[in-house]
């Protein structure tokens, strides 16, 4: 799993409230980007989105993860220490 790419999957769902709009701007057919992201939730162990239908909501768990995500993300040389 390469937490990098799980966390940009997660940030631009988390920021669009959207799986279409986030694989539109990734570039990334929609069941790809649901298939990363349920990858990464899994390494983690945890659920942070929440989906339904109509909607795309952050659990308590991605709102608390969503800073650290973009910490991260403009630093992937920290992941790997």
């Amino acid at each position: 799993m390469d937490q990098v790419k799980g966390m940009k999957v997660f940030v631009r769902i988390y920021e669009r409230s959207s799986f279409t709009l986030a694989a539109d701007d990734l570039n990334l057919p929609r069941a790809t980007l649901t298939h990363t992201l349920n990858q990464f939730e899994a390494w983690l162990g945890t659920r942070l989105l929440e989906r339904s239908t109509r909607r795309v909501r952050p659990t308590l768990d991605g709102q608390a993860y969503y800073p650290l995500s973009l910490i991260h993300i403009s630093e992937p040389t920290r992941l790997r220490r």
